[in-house]
């Protein structure tokens, strides 16, 4: 190899190196930032579940999140969700996420995070929402 062509090895590595990307979730338990830097990063390789009853769902969600109600899980993710696929998932309360992430992982799904705060989280950082507010 040339000097020339090391050099190049080398800048390459040391610009890649230095461009901030927001790491793969790979945490239990994510905050409302969290996951906005990583859409805001243009990252398509996660899931949002919410799994609240589709009225609540309806009347108002994180955008693009997914509604599969709670008493659905695990069975409706495992037709449409890879299994290696990053998913964040929220529900009414802590308790309730904590319940769909674990039947998540139950069910074989191994990089399941649970959003810290719930939707509420998510609009106090003005993060984007869907539905029909009342």
């Amino acid at each position: 190899m040339s000097n020339v062509e090391e050099n190049i090895i080398k800048i390459k590595k040391k610009v890649t190196g230095s461009i901030p990307h927001p790491d793969s979730q790979q945490m239990p338990v994510s905050t409302a930032q969290a996951l906005k830097e990583r859409l805001q990063w243009g990252e398509p390789a996660l899931t949002i579940i919410d799994v609240r009853d589709r009225d609540l769902f309806n009347q108002e969600h994180i955008s693009g999140a997914e509604s599969i109600p709670l008493a659905e899980l695990p069975a409706k993710a495992s037709e449409s969700i890879d299994l290696e696929r990053d998913i964040y998932v929220y529900g009414d309360d802590q308790a309730q996420t904590t319940d769909a992430a674990g039947k998540l992982r139950e069910a074989g799904f191994s990089k399941v995070s649970e959003l810290e705060g719930e939707l509420e989280a998510w609009k106090e950082i003005s993060g984007a929402t869907e539905g029909q507010m009342p």
